[in-house]
């Protein structure tokens, strides 16, 4: 079985910078055996995982990284092994925040630029694919492009706060939708990043023992931005609910510090994730 096994990564149909194949490269260069491609609300880059895992050696396991809303907190789920069909509740679903973002992140430029020099060209500059909804982060490279912010973290940490002057709300569905929607296509619900500072709050204990009674299967328990007492916190929650423990990188490329493969997941619980989902996808071998 793998042992390097990173469930957590974006590429240019979201948010990151890398496309599927180099994305998948650069996982053979950092020594994994398998990568998640999880992408924001879209499974635009799975047609591209057959031929990346045939040029880079890498297993693939086809994913989504959800976005939910709940009391104007963001929360977000990893749906692994979906069914990728667009008819279904959970296709349905992410075609709405698809377009509620988009014109989210039109509002957002027309209020930052009242303040600071930038227009709608400067951030579609900064979009990869012409399918890749744009979003906060391209603001954020735009942003940085004109000098206004050091890096994406700097600018999230300024003018794109979410408590800040010029953001702007999308649609989401609730988190317990989320995880009845990923069920009904026969996915794996991994509640993502749940200890998550840069969001301003952890995702409140209530909310997450819901989640689990809505029938969460997994937390994702090793991430960059849960330090040690998090981590330990939500290990012993999800061992006393019999739940799966993953970790990932959440890899972005060059738009985020995190590097592949430094939070990693044990091949027992890559096992466990296939043996629950019942959508017919699995992971695609080398």
């Amino acid at each position: 079985m793998s042992d390097r096994i990173d469930l957590h990564s974006h590429s240019t149909c979201s948010d990151g910078t890398e496309g599927v194949a180099d994305l998948f490269e650069q996982a053979r260069r950092s020594r994994l055996d398998v990568l998640a491609l999880t992408d924001h609300d879209t499974v635009d880059g799975w047609a591209e995982l057959p031929a990346a895992v045939a040029a880079s050696g890498v297993a693939a396991l086809p994913g989504i990284e959800v976005s939910a809303e709940h009391e104007s907190l963001s929360v977000h789920v990893l749906a692994l092994l979906v069914d990728p069909d667009e008819s279904t509740v959970l296709g349905e679903e992410m075609a709405l925040s698809r377009a509620s973002r988009r014109d989210r992140a039109r509002r957002m430029v027309e209020l930052i630029a009242a303040d600071h020099p930038l227009t709608w060209e400067d951030v579609t500059a900064q979009v990869a694919g012409e399918q890749t909804v744009i979003g906060r982060p391209h603001i954020a490279d735009a942003l940085v492009a004109a000098g206004t912010a050091e890096n994406r973290s700097a600018a999230f940490g300024s003018i794109l706060s979410s408590d800040g002057p010029y953001y702007v709300p999308y649609y989401a569905p609730s988190p317990v939708r989320v995880i009845e929607a990923i069920r009904a296509a026969g996915g794996v619900s991994i509640a993502a990043h749940p200890g998550s500072l840069t969001r301003g709050a952890n995702l409140p204990i209530e909310l997450l023992e819901a989640m689990i009674a809505a029938g969460l299967d997994g937390i994702e328990v090793d991430h960059r931005e849960h330090e040690a007492p998090e981590r330990a916190a939500l290990r012993e929650i999800a061992e006393r609910h019999d739940l799966l423990i993953t970790g990932g990188s959440d890899f972005h490329g060059t738009g985020k510090p995190n590097q592949l493969g430094e939070n990693l997941t044990a091949p027992r619980m890559l096992e466990r994730v296939r043996e629950r989902a019942t959508s017919g996808t699995d992971l695609l071998l080398p």
